[in-house]
């Protein structure tokens, strides 16, 4: 008799201790994390401080919620493609006073790259320009 009255008073104990526990992970959180340094953007942009993130060939911008949980609002996606897609590039860089990120969308059982994507620009990270293939900025002379 003695084990079971044990046990009646230690599962109730169990169960207790595991309510103190941080909530999970949130995506977002988790998808900073993992993401190696070219794939995030923190600066400012118009003045205003910007946090994003490109995931899965997509940008989101980070941003805090009232519990102070991380969120990614999605501000850029390449066009949607008829057939299915894996992510082939994706990245951002800062240039001065914008960020550019490209993306690159490849087709499945395709080869080469890519069926939707391409490289596109914002000075706020919210509106973006896509620019148009075989334009190319002029490199600083060595």
């Amino acid at each position: 008799m003695r084990p079971r009255f044990l046990g009646a008073l230690l599962l109730p104990a169990f169960a207790l201790a595991g309510c103190d526990r941080a909530p999970p992970e949130s995506e977002m959180a988790q998808a900073l994390r993992e993401a190696p340094p070219e794939h995030v953007f923190r600066g400012v942009l118009a003045g205003q401080p910007v946090h994003l993130i490109v995931h899965d060939c997509e940008v989101f911008r980070v941003e805090h919620d009232a519990r102070g949980a991380l969120h990614g609002t999605r501000v850029l996606a390449p066009e949607p493609y008829p057939f299915f897609t894996g992510c082939e590039r994706q990245s951002l860089r800062a240039e001065p006073g914008a960020v550019v990120a490209v993306l690159g969308r490849q087709a499945l059982g395709a080869g080469g790259c890519c069926a939707t994507g391409g490289t596109y620009r914002s000075v706020d990270g919210r509106r973006w320009t896509k620019r148009r293939a075989g334009l190319r900025q002029a490199q600083p002379e060595r």
